[in-house]
Formats: structure tokens, sequence, C-alpha cells
């Protein structure tokens, strides 16, 4: 379970995201929607751990996220797909997904790693499942946009967190790559019992592959309703177009 409790952020005197209360459960699947600069982004980093709240207490089963940031216990619990893919290019597809284990092997056993790769089997069967296997020894900088999109979600895969975060996921792809990476993410997240929450700009998304979703405009929630409730006029007016 995830808890934002009055949680807010703010950078000076620009209040990124206004104190909000949310309660999301295992298993469920929320998509972000808003417009650009409305708090997605902002809400995912509170969550990933990446930034601290200004306010607020922000739980996940109970613990607080700079707890479980402080006792390496976040990478078992959250793993994050960024809009970048933040792979590291002139490695081959292997040792990016075996980053995946970092917060549990340390300094020693990834430096090991890097030198003969651990784990092989494991990353074998993560690149099965988003169907790029054969690509394991290759240059990730040699990959399509698409590829190193599918070598990002199996690195999550084999971190085999709790919670998937996604942060504008398919910004980079086409809408054919968009659906495709979209479903996979939702397949895999379903089969392995995780929770998915992602931002997103395309609603035929929203609305095909999520179960609830979550309207933020200038930092304020504005709706949080299951998807078969979203209409136009909320959208029109989450995104201050003609609701007429």
């Amino acid at each position: 379970m995830i808890d934002f409790y009055q949680v807010s952020k703010d950078y000076g005197s620009l209040a990124a995201l206004k104190p909000i209360d949310l309660h999301i459960d295992s298993g469920e699947r929320v998509a972000l929607i808003g417009p650009s600069g409305s708090g997605k982004t902002t809400l995912i980093n509170l969550l990933s751990g990446f930034i601290e709240p200004s306010f607020g207490n922000l739980l996940i089963d109970g613990n607080s996220v700079a707890n479980l940031k402080k006792t390496k216990q976040i990478s078992r619990v959250l793993g994050v797909i960024q809009q970048q893919f933040d792979l590291v290019s002139h490695l081959s597809v292997i040792h990016n997904v075996n980053a995946g284990r970092l917060g549990e092997w340390g300094f020693f056993k990834s430096l090991l790693s890097l030198i003969n790769p651990i784990g092989k089997s494991e990353v074998v069967d993560a690149l099965e499942s988003v169907g790029i296997e054969p690509k394991l020894y290759q240059r990730t900088s040699t990959l399509s946009g698409g590829e190193q999109q599918r070598v990002a979600v199996a690195r999550v895969l084999i971190q085999d967190p709790q919670i998937v975060l996604a942060d504008e996921p398919v910004a980079s792809l086409d809408p054919y790559r968009s659906e495709e990476l979209i479903k996979l993410l939702v397949d895999l997240t379903i089969k392995r019992d995780k929770t998915l929450i992602a931002s997103l700009h395309k609603l035929e998304l929203v609305r095909e592959y999520f179960t609830r979703v979550i309207g933020l405009r200038e930092g304020h929630v504005t709706f949080d309703v299951p998807v078969s409730k979203l209409n136009e006029k909320m959208i029109a007016q989450l995104y201050s177009l003609d609701a007429s």
C-alpha cells in the first residue's frame, strides 16, 4: 500500500506539488495525467525517493520512503523506468540489465560482474520476457529506441520490485511502439502481481490499459477516478480546453 498524507514539494517559491492525500492499493494500475508542469514527475520522483517532500508523510506499507532509502531496501520495493532510459550506452545489454541488482549486490560484487557477468540465466529470462534475448551481448548504443526501452524494462524485471514507476515511458516512441511497450509493462505487472504507476499523455493508452486515473494540474489533484468514469468534460477542464 502507498499512502500520501498531505505531501507537498516546493522548490524555493515554486510549489511543484500542493498538499495531497492519496491511497494506492497493491496491484493497482494507476495512470497520472495532466499538462506539462502539473506535478506528475514530481509525484513519481517523491515516490521513488529521488527527492524528499517539503511537508507531509509518504509511506509504503507503513514505512517512510526516506527510511527505506536509508536502509537500501528501496530497490526491493520500487523500480523506476525513466523517460531517458538511464542506460550506460557503451556497456552491453547484459551489464545494463544487471544494473537492476546493484542495490542488493554492493560494490565488489558489482565490479566482479562487470568483468564476468553474474546471473546470466536470469538476464536471459528477463530479455526473453521483453522479446530481445538475442541482444544479450550487444552494445546498448547500437540498439533502437524501442529496444533500449525494453532493456530498461528488463532491468526492472531483474530488480523485481513490488512497485513499478514509469515517468512518460513512451514519450520518445511512435504510436505502435508506445502501445506495444505499455501492453508489455501491464502484462508483466499483472503476471508478477506488481503495482504500476505511470505518467502518460496518451489518453487512449490510459483508457485501454489502466484501472485508475489521477488528474494533476498546477500541483493539485483535480480528480481521482476509475478509468471507466473518465469523461471528456473532465479532460477538457484538466487541460483548460473548451469543455463545450
